[in-house]
């Protein structure tokens, strides 16, 4: 038979997930009545507390077939067995049928198993009366075969359907007596045969309620008992669950109570509904098994559905089922289908008001009492649910006013962390029900008393948040997420969430279909939900509460809620006086938003940004406030600054705070300046980027936008410093100066941050004062080109950038061709790098791989200060000590700045050394500070100590070395320290005689100590040369020593012959020049010449040896002088130096040098005699000046043939001269005109006849004398006899041609002709146009100007006035003119010229001339700097531009006194043409005395003139000066009138006679070619260098100098340079030494 019997309806097999499979069954084995260890729904609420159903069991009952499916298996296996049914009982059956009622127990038991087929198998045999006679063995006394053969027959009888009412009765009687408990199964089958599975209670209808009452309850403390005592036994529940009998009999009994209800529940009055209620109820309170819960579940279902519950028991059952939906995870599903439908039903109302009669009527005692808690749990679970489905269809309202009181009540009454969920919960659901919208019943409500409640349950995670300082994601990221307040976090965040969408979507719509609500998780990560369509447009009225709602809640907001509160109190104006709580709101957006260091930089800007707004409205209602309310504001604000980290905020709160600063009382301003420090303070405590070198991965062009998350605290602080200087100089000088204090400060300790540092300084070096000492900030510091000589500029990175890769590409060429290359230099590239962030770097200094590197600094005025300065000086704040006199004549109070204590600081990090950041910087900007004499007027102690300081670490080589990773060298550094001490030397007048001796000394010890530091020292030198005169004349022969040594150096060369040129201008430095001395400066220009012709040479026999043809395609011969800047400059520069100088010695003894001179002019040092244009033009000038200091002389225009008779004219060619000799025939008067390259000279001479003796007979008839020009030729110009045809006079015919040649010969003019233009720039003037207007200039010009030169008169000038006109004075009556023995320099002088702005407003007649001058003088007085373009020109090549040291204006420089004008100093700047070489020793800003400003200014532009018309020249040919143009005119002559020279080489000449040159050095380049093959052969190689000798050689034995080097041959020549030798004719030096036959 079956062991098991199930109801219709419930599906074989059914399984149950299970939550926890302990504890076993048999927990619960002990008596019910035991209350110690009673079990249920409130053990399940004990053991699970407030977390839900973590100790339910499972006790699944094991899959078991119907009953009914079997007997009818059985029923239909009989009918296709038998065919044949017979009627009433068999024949053999009746037999048994006796046995039942008459036989032995055995017999009975067999007989009724037999009869129980026969009453299957035959519906018509007398049914009762086999039940009668078997009836009494299913006495529970009876043994367990017996009983089961009773039940078995019995569940056949129950079933024959011709039984009426009063059997089935019999039978229910039966059944529904006591039994056996072991029985109790078949008692139920036979039930459930009997009812056919609950469908027909005929016959006993009103006892099966009872009866299914008392088998429930009895049920279930068997099935507890046996869940007990399974559990002594330990049996664990494994897998499914080890389910008992007991266990299956309760799942049966459960199936048909379900059934009956289902079928016939309306036969159960109130109490048998009642009873089965109180049952149900009580099995749900003592048990911890889910699928009891579940089975009661079910049946409570099934009332709810087929039936009702009783008015009494609905509130228990609403408890009940709220509880188990709370507490038990895995069967809310199931009890909320229960509740739901009792909600849909007419009891919806009445469900809903019991909900919140348990939200309302919390006892006081609430938290102590754990079913009133569970009760409100499941109430509010839910009433969650409820209100999530409030907008479907049959689901009842919740009233919104009882529900918030509910609410209301429940937190006030408990503290319960797990009631505050549910709320959260439930408030979460209002706002977002299942169809994602607000609940409707919001729509017109007051949110503010739920959002209070949500407050309130929110308290312990505000708490939490508090104690721990965290953002609200620290808690939702916990790793303990089950936490209590992770979980409050949790759905708070979700409530958030949802009121910003909320917030965002508005005003276009309060409710919004959500096409998809996001998980928990997302809502919990901040995802917010995709809004979908508007459903209703209505302005939101409740943004109030939901603002108010974030503002109690603000420790919890995130960024993204704090922002919208803020831009609702911006919108609205909630911190405005306006607002009757804008105190509080602005305490809170204070204290809750900015103060909150853990709120992202936009939230926190964004409460500056309102705060500030408040402020700027408090201001304007000033007097509406107490006095200290705006002060406590601002310190309110500043409260813990000092300790603030985010340097964004911090930005824009020091900007705030500036401008309150600027206004401020001045004990504001101090507190202001004060908290600022402690910023400051805590940056030396805690500095963290004190390396000097910030390495970056991006590349160098993206550090230079300035990049403000990249500075320091400190750097943000003391940028407001500078700020607040730049606002106050000009109106508060108490301010200014304590300001001064603070940035000085921080600039000298070592212990600041080094960008604070360089932000201070970067203001500190900018402070510059006026002629009347005040105050002002230059935006412009002039130090571009130190700074690039330091790569602190974009160019110069860019460019060392470059030249990295590039020097990468043949490192790695190199390596692959397996050969090693070292260099030395920066390695501005990423790589192994050692300590302190300094790449490695080897000992043989190799380069690192090419990178990026990003300095803290770049030199660039553009972005140097943090706002604009005023051009305007201050009217309070001067520098220095004021007297009383000047204090008198000011109005107002007036401060002094004591620039002392920066100068004393800029020594001290100078001798103590600091970080490089900061001494680069010190270095860059010292000089162009220095340049301005005014600001360091009164610190003379600490200028005569820095240049003490300067000299020394020059001297002993002790200054600071660059870190490696810069690639830069100390000589780079004593570059910088040369040019400080160029500046430092302008100040001369304060120092002693022995101070100025060791500024030259210290000068001179650079020319050869480092390398590149030669030619800032020289142009150091030049102004020594006017300012400090006598110390260095003291040390010029050093100099010119030194200059010796390194004349060869292609990069000094230059700087040093214009060095000599400035010196032989200066005659009172080498006035006790000796002998030997002078000869220093030629030899050095000698030593340039022959280095020069060297490598001439050098090219000349590479070109020779190579064959043209093996040339590749594309590539040409190198240029001998590429490494030359325009050495054609320098080479006529040499020349020019040797003439200066030989003017320079005295006239007795100038024939002394001349054989020297010519001898090394000549030869080249290694012995072949060289002779070029130049040197031949050299001698020619010598041989005019060596014996007489005079001017040109002119033919006289009185000697004519009126005066003088008969005057005959003939002309000849003698050597490099032309020779004019008019000869008067009669009175032996004579005019002799010699045209000489270098000059014309005229004699008038005459031939005193004796009268004839009386004896004398005469010749012919004629007694008069005649004499033809020939006879004097040949007496004084020529001697007998003519050796060579070289050495003869060429007479010129008397022709058109010949005459013609002459006047364009005498077109040359006899000096070097010059113009540079002269522009005064008045005061503020900046456009060219204005600037051409000005008619007169400042006393200080009108000085500069009469030391430029002479003013001249232009009307019938007689010299190349260099366009000006001679004669109609459009150019001006007067012009400025300067004029020595060689040069001539004529200045277009723009005030001198007439301005008419009616006719010609743009000033063009002017612009004419300075636009067409390769160099221009501008006097600046503009006070602003001078921009090249200014005077857009294509020929402008060089401006050389003059400021005053210190800023005046146009009436200032009026009212100057001499003493003023005297010791005024100016600074002078060389500013070129893009691509226009360094030319010039004023490459770099240089401070000359208004005193030597003429002499020097002119010396720059004739060297900037000269080099301008080579560079000009250098695209279509070398520039001719007039000396060579008359020089090879005077050679055209002869090619064209002299002889032909023969092929064979010239005899010997003697020297020619007084006024010729005797053999001449122009021959043609074949004679000279033909004379230098007869004795040579060519040199075989050139491999090995060229000899040179000693710079000594040239003071000791250069006369002597033999050369045992073979001729060379050379088939080419360069700038008319000739080769020769010492065989076949006169040595070449012999024949130009006239000094050996003229003495």
């Amino acid at each position: 038979m079956f062991r098991r019997i199930v109801f219709l309806g419930r599906k074989a097999g059914e399984e149950r997930q299970t939550v926890d499979m302990s504890p076993s069954p048999g927990d619960d084995a002990s008596s019910p009545q035991d209350p110690k260890t009673s079990s249920g729904l409130a053990s399940v609420f004990k053991g699970l507390g407030l977390t839900g159903a973590t100790k339910l069991t499972k006790s699944p009952p094991a899959p078991v077939q119907s009953s009914g499916a079997s007997i009818n298996a059985q029923i239909a296996e009989r009918l296709n067995a038998t065919t044949n049914i017979l009627r009433g009982i068999p024949a053999h059956h009746s037999e048994s049928f006796e046995l039942l009622k008459n036989g032995s127990m055995n017999e009975r038991v067999s007989a009724a198993n037999a009869l129980r087929h026969t009453v299957a198998d035959y519906p018509l045999n007398p049914v009762l009366d086999i039940w009668y006679a078997a009836k009494d063995l299913v006495d529970p006394t009876n043994p367990k075969a017996t009983r089961h053969s009773g039940w078995e027959l019995l569940r056949e009888c129950v079933k024959h359907a011709s039984s009426t009412d009063l059997e089935r009765n019999e039978y229910f009687q039966t059944i529904s007596a006591a039994a056996n408990p072991e029985d109790f199964h078949l008692q139920l089958a036979a039930l459930v045969d009997l009812t056919n599975h609950g469908r027909n209670l005929s016959g006993f209808d009103y006892d099966v309620f009872p009866l299914l009452s008392r088998w429930l309850e009895e049920t279930f403390d068997a099935v507890r008992a046996a869940r007990g005592a399974a559990k002594k036994q330990g049996s664990r529940m494994k897998g499914k669950g080890l389910v008992t009998g007991e266990d299956r009999n309760f799942a049966d009994l459960f199936g048909f109570i379900t059934d009956v209800i289902k079928f016939n529940f309306n036969v159960a009055d109130d109490d048998a509904a009642e009873l089965l209620i109180d049952k149900l109820l009580d099995i749900c309170m003592n048990t911890s098994v889910e699928e009891d819960l579940q089975a009661c579940i079910g049946v409570m279902d099934a009332i709810v559905t087929f039936g009702v519950i009783p008015g009494d028991k609905l509130k228990s059952c609403v408890h009940v089922l709220c509880s188990i939906h709370c507490l038990v995870p895995s069967l809310q599903k199931d009890a909320w289908h229960t509740i739901s439908i009792l909600c849909r039903s007419h009891n919806g109302h009445t469900t809903v008001r019991l909900l919140l009669d348990v939200l309302a009527s919390l006892p006081a005692n609430a938290d102590k009492r754990k079913e009133v808690v569970r009760e409100v749990r499941g109430a509010l679970s839910v009433l969650t649910k409820l209100v999530s489905k409030s907008s479907e269809k049959g689901y009842p309202a919740v009233p919104y006013a009882l529900l918030v009181d509910g609410l209301s009540t429940v937190v006030k009454g408990t503290s319960a962390w797990k009631i505050h969920l549910d709320i959260l919960r439930l408030t979460n659901a209002l706002f977002c029900d299942s169809q994602g919208n607000i609940n409707n019943m919001l729509a017109d409500e007051d949110w503010t008393p739920v959002f209070d409640v949500a407050a309130t349950c929110a308290g312990s995670v505000i708490v939490a948040l508090a104690k721990a300082e965290e953002p609200i994601e620290s808690l939702l990221a916990s790793e303990e997420a089950e936490s209590a307040e992770s979980m409050l976090a949790g759905e708070l965040m979700k409530l958030i969430r949802r009121l910003e969408a909320i917030l965002v979507d508005e005003p276009s719509a309060v409710t919004q279909k959500r096409e998809g609500i996001a998980s928990d998780q997302a809502d919990i990560t901040g995802q917010k939900p995709e809004g979908g369509q508007t459903e209703q447009h209505n302005t939101l009225v409740q943004r109030q509460d939901c603002i108010m709602f974030f503002t109690k809640i603000h420790r919890a907001l995130p960024d993204s809620a704090a922002t919208l509160v803020l831009e609702y109190f911006k919108k609205f104006r909630c911190c405005s006086p306006s607002d009757p709580l804008w105190e509080s709101n602005l305490s809170l957006v204070l204290d809750a938003f900015l103060a909150d260091r853990k709120r992202s930089t936009d939230v926190r800007l964004r409460a500056l940004q309102a705060f500030t707004e408040v402020y700027d409205m408090i201001e304007l209602l000033n007097d509406q406030f107490e006095p200290d309310f705006i002060p406590e504001l601002v310190k309110r604000l500043l409260a813990d600054v000092a300790g603030e980290t985010d340097v964004l905020l911090l930005q824009e709160v020091v900007s705030f705070t500036v401008a309150v600063a600027s206004i401020a009382n001045l004990s504001l301003f101090c507190y202001i300046v004060d908290t600022l420090r402690g910023i400051i303070e805590n940056g030396r405590l805690g500095s963290s980027i004190s390396s000097s070198l910030s390495l970056a991965p991006e590349p160098t062009s993206t550090r230079h936008s300035k990049s403000v998350t990249n500075q320091t605290p400190s750097n943000v602080a003391t940028r407001g410093y500078v700020q607040m200087f730049l606002r106050v100089l000009n109106y508060d000088a108490v301010k200014s100066t304590r300001l001064f204090r603070a940035l000085v400060s921080i600039a000298e300790s070592s212990h600041s941050e080094t960008d604070a540092r360089i932000t201070a300084m970067q203001l500190l070096f900018r402070l510059r004062a006026d002629w009347a000492d005040r105050i002002f900030v230059t935006p412009h510091t002039d130090t571009s080109s130190l700074a690039a000589s330091l790569y602190r500029t974009e160019e110069s990175i860019a460019r060392k950038v470059a030249e990295e890769s590039s020097y990468a590409g043949r490192i790695s060429r190199s390596e692959t061709a397996g050969s090693a290359r070292s260099s030395r230099g920066i390695s501005l590239g990423q790589g192994q790098l050692q300590d302190r962030g300094y790449p490695f770097r080897s000992a043989s200094g190799s380069k690192l791989a090419p990178g990026t590197y990003q300095p803290l600094w770049i030199a660039s005025d553009a972005d140097a200060l943090p706002e604009a300065p005023s051009q305007a000086a201050s009217t309070v704040l001067y520098r220095g000590i004021l007297d009383d006199t000047t204090e008198s004549d000011r109005l107002g109070q007036t401060t002094v700045l004591d620039t002392r204590i920066w100068l004393e600081a800029i020594l001290n990090m100078l001798r103590q050394g600091c970080n490089w950041e900061v001494y680069s910087f010190i270095l860059v900007h010292l000089p162009s500070q220095l340049s301005n004499h005014a600001v360091f007027r009164d610190a003379v102690p600490q200028l005569r100590e820095l240049r003490g300081t300067v000299c020394e670490q020059i001297k002993l080589n002790n200054f600071q070395e660059p870190p490696t990773v810069y690639g830069l060298r100390r000589a780079d550094v004593a570059i910088c320290l040369f040019h400080t001490l160029t500046m430092i030397l302008s100040y001369h007048q304060y120092f002693q005689k022995a101070e100025e001796d060791e500024i030259v000394r210290a000068f001179v010890h650079g020319i050869a100590t480092w390398e590149r530091s030669a030619k800032c020292c020289i142009h150091a030198l030049t102004i020594c040369c006017h300012e400090l005169p006598s110390s260095t004349g003291k040390a010029l022969v050093t100099i010119l020593q030194k200059m010796a040594q390194i004349i060869t150096q292609p990069h000094v060369a230059m700087h040093i012959l214009e060095f000599l040129a400035c010196l032989s201008r200066l005659p009172s430095l080498y006035a006790n020049f000796r002998e030997d001395e002078y000869r220093i400066v030629f030899g050095i220009c000698f030593r340039y010449l022959q280095y020069v012709r060297g490598r001439k040479q050098a090219f000349r026999i590479s070109s020779i040896s190579s064959d043209s043809s093996a040339t590749p395609a594309g590539e040409t011969p190198s240029n001998p002088n590429a490494s030359d800047d325009l050495p054609q400059y320098v080479y006529t520069l040499a020349y020019h130096v040797i003439v200066f100088w030989f003017l320079a010695l005295k006239l007795p003894d100038r024939a002394n040098h001349v054989g020297w001179i010519a001898k090394n002019l000549f030869t080249d040092v290694d012995g072949p005699q060289v002779s070029d244009e130049q040197a031949q033009l050299t001698m020619d000038f010598m041989q005019r000046v060596t014996y007489a200091d005079v001017d040109e002389s002119a033919a006289d225009p009185l000697f004519t043939a009126d005066r003088f008779g008969e005057i005959l004219k003939k002309r000849w060619l003698i050597g490099n001269s032309i020779v004019t000799i008019e000869q008067a025939t009669a009175t032996g008067w004579a005019q002799i005109t010699k045209r000489q390259p270098s000059g014309t000279s005229s004699y008038t001479i005459r031939e005193l006849f004796q009268p004839p003796p009386a004896h004398q007979r005469p010749m012919n008839e004629t007694t008069v004398n005649s004499v033809l020009p020939n006879h004097l030729l040949v007496q004084l110009l020529s001697s007998m006899p003519q050796g060579s045809d070289l050495s003869r006079p060429i007479p010129l015919p008397d022709d058109d041609a010949v005459n013609r040649a002459i006047r364009v010969f005498d077109r040359n003019s006899t000096v070097d002709g010059h113009k540079v233009g002269v522009i005064y720039i008045g005061e503020n003037q900046t456009t060219e146009s204005e600037i051409l207007a000005n008619i007169s200039g400042s006393g200080d010009y009108m000085e500069f100007l009469n030391g430029l030169g002479t003013l001249t008169k232009l009307n019938g000038a007689t010299f190349n006035t260099q366009g000006l006109d001679r004669q109609y004075d459009t150019d001006g009556q007067y012009t400025f003119c300067w004029r020595d023995r060689v040069t001539e320099i004529v200045f277009h002088v723009t005030t001198q010229m007439p301005t008419n702005l009616d006719h010609d407003p743009q000033c063009t007649l002017k612009k004419r001339h300075i636009g067409n001058d390769f160099v221009n003088i501008i006097f600046n007085d503009s006070g602003l700097p001078f921009r090249f373009d200014t005077f857009p020109s294509e020929f402008n090549f060089v401006n050389i531009v003059i400021t005053p040291e210190s800023r005046a204006s146009f009436v200032a420089t009026r009212q100057r006194t001499p003493k003023d004008v005297e010791e005024s100093f100016y600074k002078v700047r060389v500013m070129s043409k893009p691509g226009f070489p360094e030319i010039s020793p004023a490459s770099e800003t240089k401070i000359v005395s208004l005193r030597a400003l003429p002499d020097f200014i002119r010396l720059l532009a004739l060297n900037a003139s000269v080099f301008s018309l080579v560079w000009a020249d250098r695209e279509g040919g070398e520039h001719v000066s007039p000396w060579r143009n008359r020089l090879r005119e005077i050679k055209r002559l002869r090619e064209k009138y002299g002889p032909k020279m023969a092929p064979q080489g010239p005899t010997p000449s003697p020297p020619g006679t007084a006024l010729g040159l005797g053999p001449t050095p122009a021959l043609s380049t074949a004679a000279q070619l033909e004379a230098a093959r007869s004795g040579n052969t060519v040199r075989d190689s050139f491999s090995s260098s060229l000899r040179r000798s000693s710079v000594a050689t040239f003071f000791t034995a250069s006369s002597e100098q033999t050369s045992h080097r073979s001729s060379m041959l050379s088939t080419a020549t360069t700038d008319n340079t000739e080769v020769m030798t010492g065989n076949g004719l006169d040595s070449l030096v012999e024949s130009v030494d006239f000094s050996k036959w003229s003495a």
